[in-house]
């Protein structure tokens, strides 16, 4: 598989009662095709995959894929905190047709690093996709260790890390451990830059909803030996790349993507739309980046 540099995570659209708007998720993956994007998340954290139900995963990871079709690779999340679900979810989304799949570290159960790596395992082997590891600690209360990640690349189908912890002497370890055709991304658009500089292949982002012919035309200028000219794009992306941070992902991106008539509802609870003074720093982020 031809890896992409420039993977969305795609955010999950929904109408005015907060159901999933299909048509829209469609409209939304032929944008992000047309800016840059070379793949795409469906059902990732940005994706509000927690408050997802089965079904609405599955009817997403058809109609993404049936709108974009060789023209970008989709990646399936359908990693959870059950190790038995997730490779039964693995299996029906194999089924439809993605490209490849996006396993998040499990949550909440706190496994060991032997744990982890079972876990990896048995929903891999379950498969004949790649699959994308994703490790975001600070969502997961789970670190997976570089040394873990050696033994999951051994596994034949187990091809990229998505690594978020935003540790930078962990990425090193990782460029380290890992073979060179394993594919390390940034989590973190912020990030993309000084991750590449240690060895990632390019950014699984949430930003290139926004932004996306700017950020491949960083990577691309880093990959030619400019890297005075992606650090440029780096700087005047930056303030995009925190103010959609502000408060929790996606909130800020939904918020700043209906600011600019795209439509794409609210968010589903726990999660709540961002408040006066968030919605003022989004707009200014606009403004200054000419987007509004």
């Amino acid at each position: 598989m031809n890896m992409p540099r420039l993977i969305t995570a795609l955010i999950t659209p929904f109408d005015e009662n907060l159901q999933v708007n299909y048509t829209k998720a469609a409209e939304l993956a032929e944008y992000l095709v047309e800016n840059g994007t070379q793949g795409i998340v469906v059902s990732g954290t940005t994706g509000e995959s927690p408050v997802l139900t089965e079904e609405e995963k599955l009817r997403l990871f058809s109609v993404v894929k049936a709108q974009v079709g060789d023209r970008a690779s989709v990646w399936a999340g359908t990693g959870s905190n059950d190790t038995q679900h997730s490779l039964e979810l693995s299996r029906k989304a194999e089924q439809i047709g993605v490209d490849g799949l996006l396993l998040v570290s499990p949550y909440y159960n706190k496994p060991s690093q032997e744990g982890l790596y079972q876990h990896f395992r048995a929903v891999a082997e379950a498969v004949s996709l790649p699959v994308m590891v994703y490790n975001i600690p600070s969502r997961t209360s789970c670190n997976i260790l570089p040394e873990t990640m050696g033994r999951l690349a051994d596994i034949d189908n187990i091809v990229a890390i998505k690594e978020s912890s935003g540790d930078m002497n962990q990425a090193s370890q990782l460029a380290r451990l890992l073979p060179d055709e394993f594919r390390i991304y940034s989590g973190d658009d912020s990030l993309t830059l000084p991750m590449m500089a240690l060895g990632a292949y390019g950014v699984v982002s949430v930003a290139s909803h926004l932004v996306g012919k700017d950020i491949l035309r960083m990577i691309v200028a880093y990959n030619n030996g400019d890297t005075r000219e992606a650090t440029r794009i780096h700087l005047e992306l930056f303030p995009v790349f925190k103010g959609l941070f502000i408060t929790t992902n996606p909130v800020p991106l939904k918020g700043a993507m209906n600011m600019l008539g795209m439509e794409v509802g609210g968010v589903r609870l726990p999660l709540t739309g961002p408040n006066e003074q968030e919605n003022e720093v989004i707009r200014d982020m606009l403004v200054a980046k000419g987007l509004l």
